[in-house]
This record gives C-alpha cells, sequence and structure tokens, in this order.
C-alpha cells in the first residue's frame, strides 16, 4: 500500500517510520526538506511539492501544523483538483476549521476524514495512538486499515467536527492536569514536605493521573528538552479552545489563566521545549 504525509515535524516524522515498519510505500513533503533527510534513506520518497505527493498518492495524511498551513498545502480553489483523492486531516484544528476544509476538499472532488489523535512519539512509533475520527462512516471503514497502523481500534466519534472537538477537549485536560499538578507539587515542596510522600499520597488517591509521574522528573529536574509536545503547540491549542468554548457560551476563565502562564512561558523562550515547562513560570527558579 502506499500514502503519502505532509506535514514532517515530530510527529509527521514517527508516522513516516510507522508506515515505512509496516511495509507501506510512503510519501513525504515537507516545506523544510532537510528534516525528511533520514526518511528518505529509510526508504521514503521526497517530493519537491506538495502538489507532486498529491498528484502521486491516493491517500494524503496531513500532519501541518495548523489549519492555515493545511489550506496552503491542499488545492482547494482548483476545481476538481482532489478528485479521488482521501484526505486524512490528522493534526489538532477547531471543529469549525476541520468542517470548512472538508467541504473545500469534497468541492474539489476528494474525500474527507478528521482523524486527530492522542498520544506522542513512542506511541506513534509503536501504533498505540489514541485515534479520533470524525466524518463519513464509509471512508472511516475504507480507510480503517491505514488508522490501524498508528492505533488498534481507531474510534468513529461522528460528524465532521466531533472528532475534532474530542481532541480539544483532551489538550484542555493537558493543560489543566499539568498546571494544577505543577502548583500543588511546587506548594508542597515549598512547604517540606517530601516529594516522595506527596506522590504516594497522589497515587493513591482518587486525583491521580498517569502524566504525573511522566512528567515528575521534567519538574524536579527542571530539564524540559526533548519535547515530544512543544509548549507553543499547546498555547496554540489552549487558544483553539477558549475561542470555540467561549462562542458555546462556556466559562473559560480557569483556562484563561493558564491560557496566559503557557504564553509566558513561550515568550520566556520555551515555546519549542517540551510543555511541561510551564512549571518554570508556576514555580520560578530561585
Amino acid at each position: 500500500m502506499d500514502i503519502g504525509i505532509m506535514g514532517i515535524g515530530l510527529m509527521g516524522h514517527a508516522f513516516v517510520e510507522r508506515f515505512l515498519s509496516q511495509g507501506f510505500d510512503v510519501r513525504a513533503y515537507n516545506r523544510t526538506s532537510a528534516s525528511i533527510k533520514d526518511l528518505v534513506g529509510n526508504g521514503a520518497t521526497a517530493c519537491s511539492s506538495a502538489d507532486e505527493l498529491i498528484r502521486l498518492s491516493s491517500t494524503i495524511i496531513m500532519m501541518a501544523s495548523d489549519a492555515d498551513a493545511i489550506n496552503s498545502l491542499l488545492p482547494l480553489a482548483q476545481e476538481e483538483a482532489l478528485r479521488g483523492k482521501t484526505i486524512l486531516q490528522m493534526a489538532t484544528i477547531s471543529p469549525q476549521q476541520s468542517v470548512a476544509t472538508g467541504k473545500a476538499v469534497l468541492s474539489c472532488g476528494g474525500r474527507y476524514l478528521e482523524a486527530p489523535v492522542l498520544g506522542s512519539i513512542p506511541e506513534a512509533k509503536t501504533g498505540t495512538l489514541i485515534v479520533m475520527a470524525g466524518g463519513s462512516k464509509e471512508v472511516f471503514e475504507d480507510v480503517l486499515p491505514i488508522l490501524q497502523v498508528l492505533a488498534s481500534a481507531p474510534r468513529y466519534i461522528g460528524d465532521t467536527g466531533s472528532a475534532a472537538a474530542l481532541k480539544l477537549a483532551m489538550n484542555q485536560l493537558i493543560a489543566a492536569l499539568t498546571a494544577g499538578f505543577s502548583l500543588s507539587l511546587a506548594y508542597a515542596i515549598k512547604n517540606g514536605v517530601d516529594t516522595d510522600m506527596f506522590m504516594d499520597t497522589v497515587r493513591d488517591s482518587a486525583l491521580y493521573a498517569k502524566t504525573y509521574d511522566k512528567k515528575l522528573q521534567k519538574f524536579l529536574q527542571r530539564d524540559f528538552g526533548a519535547a515530544n509536545f512543544s509548549t507553543r503547540h499547546l498555547l496554540k491549542d489552549i487558544r483553539l479552545f477558549i475561542d470555540d468554548a467561549r462562542a458555546l457560551g462556556l466559562n473559560t476563565d480557569a483556562l484563561e489563566a493558564i491560557e496566559r502562564i503557557t504564553g509566558e512561558t513561550v515568550e520566556n523562550g520555551m515555546g519549542l521545549l517540551d510543555y511541561s515547562s510551564i512549571y518554570e513560570v508556576i514555580c520560578p527558579h530561585s
């Protein structure tokens, strides 16, 4: 089977590796060609343009950074430019952005399915991501063998926009859990509570989340490098969530405080670091 992947960032890179390991012929395109040199050495085919990749591939996975980047890569202004092509939009964008892109793809003769993922680079490489799909049930069933390369049990959520909304809901939880745990951990340490005792208590309670243990050493060592999910991308998703939640009449005051903290973290030069770097703003190093 063949597949084209556009947007070779951290997750897109892991996608290419995963599909290659499962015997797929993979075409890759990224605006910065340096990011795909090692993938070509491992068997991927580099395309010189987005148009070339679309022309040669029947199924195209979009992993661009945001909706503007996605729409700039797809020939959405050209009637029938995507005829016979299936677009799998797997990046994190808003429900409204996904619906608009889906309509544009359909008007160009293509098929569209949003399929954002929950998980990180290790899960992508082992095919254990959580994939959430929104759009045509028929398209979902047709591309299921592709989605199953990345997740053992891809989930069909509903119409276009529903999976995008679920993904943003999950990323809002990432922000809330990280900020809440950062503050509680820092408060306990400042008051002389033994860290092991703090963690044992959290683990034995109904308040525990696995992400706490995953990020604990980053907080304690203040080592926020090797990002699988960067602070700037979390900030982008927080802002998408706030805009959509406000439009739905939801109170976003709590998340807006986290947005300010995350924005300050990015302004302090930590945008490319792991999102756990918000700890530096919550608990400034003294």
